[in-house]
């Protein structure tokens, strides 16, 4: 830790670890994505700041033995009374965990420390979890939005269609390349991130895929490692980033919902993966196979979607698989000012 000099903060221990944590041990040694990376930081710079509030102190002054079971359980409870749901506490308290882990791994000193945050456990949710999805008629006003008389609107539709009809995430959609997808007799998409899957494509997205290969794809083979989704930077291809995914439906959603009050005001890619999920148990299928379908490692994590449903049970008994069915203001520009504690968070990574 000879980086860090004893008279800029109390606990070189914790700060080190923090920064060794969040500037080698998750991106370089485990690979972390970006998203994980970013939920990380956000729980622990969480709880120091609520630290730091409680205790009246700096930053700097922050030490080990500060963040105690019952220091961190208030954080939780205060984590729930500002609004948050039970498997958001739950998601700061893995997160929180994850770093003690590393923390004992690293230096036997921290042992110690990480004893005393495993006192604390999960948080069992007394009722089921609402799940945030579309409605079938939504989704379809969404996908309708491109213009596929255009390059890009042939891309966007596509991979809009992909997002909903495999229900991958967004890490795993970015990932796939022109050999993961297998026209044969029953044609399908192999999601080669976790313990990979292949997932079915219906004769529509297969039909959408032809024509997107012969404008994006024309002179790749389709054996190809290249991305299927990619842009253009300085003449060559680069993998799609998940803030150009993120944009296109943000806008989609936006336009959408001018003409379909069903559209939520916020569209994000997990939520098309909720909505396929849903959709398919609303119509019958087993909850093992959208389990499967989802790629869970159990069943229980596919129950949610099983408590979320209401009266869609009972129309989908009735209703079977009805014909024709469709498938925030500027940031406060108002200057701050950066203080000793924003440095530091910056210089131990937490930033």
């Amino acid at each position: 830790m000879g980086r860090v000099k004893s008279g800029e903060v109390k606990d070189t221990l914790l700060f080190g670890l923090i920064h060794d944590f969040f500037k080698v041990y998750l991106p370089k040694q485990k690979n972390s994505s970006e998203h994980t990376i970013t939920a990380y930081k956000y729980a622990l710079d969480n709880l120091l700041d609520y630290v730091v509030a409680q205790k009246n102190i700096g930053l700097s002054a922050v030490t080990f033995e500060m963040i105690d079971r019952k220091t961190l359980a208030a954080y939780l409870d205060d984590v729930e009374a500002d609004g948050s749901i039970v498997s958001t506490r739950n998601h700061r308290l893995a997160c929180i965990r994850a770093f003690y882990a590393y923390a004992a791994k690293m230096e036997s000193a921290a042992v110690i420390h990480h004893g005393e945050i495993l006192k604390v456990p999960l948080k069992k949710s007394s009722e089921p979890e609402a799940i945030a999805h579309m409605s079938e008629a939504a989704a379809s006003a969404i996908l309708a939005q491109p213009d596929t008389t255009t390059a890009r609107g042939l891309r966007d539709q596509f991979l809009l269609l992909i997002f909903y009809g495999t229900g991958a995430r967004i890490a795993e959609v970015l990932d796939i390349r022109l050999r993961d997808i297998k026209l044969g007799a029953t044609p399908t998409v192999t999601i080669q991130r976790g313990k990979g899957r292949g997932v079915p494509l219906s004769e529509k997205a297969v039909a959408h895929y032809n024509n997107y290969l012969g404008v994006f794809h024309a002179d790749e083979p389709r054996c190809s490692a290249q991305h299927l989704f990619y842009t253009i930077l300085h003449g060559r291809k680069n993998p799609m980033g998940s803030t150009t995914v993120r944009g296109l439906m943000s806008r989609y959603g936006a336009s959408a919902r001018e003409i379909c009050g069903k559209v939520p005001a916020n569209v994000y890619p997990h939520l098309w993966r909720h909505s396929r999920a849903m959709h398919l148990y609303q119509r019958g299928m087993d909850l093992t196979l959208v389990s499967q379908w989802l790629g869970h490692a159990n069943l229980e994590a596919t129950l949610v979607y099983a408590h979320a449903d209401t009266g869609h049970k009972r129309k989908a008994i009735e209703a079977a698989v009805p014909d024709g069915s469709p498938l925030k203001s500027f940031v406060n520009p108002a200057r701050y000012k950066v203080t000793d504690d924003e440095t530091l968070k910056r210089l131990y990574g937490l930033r």
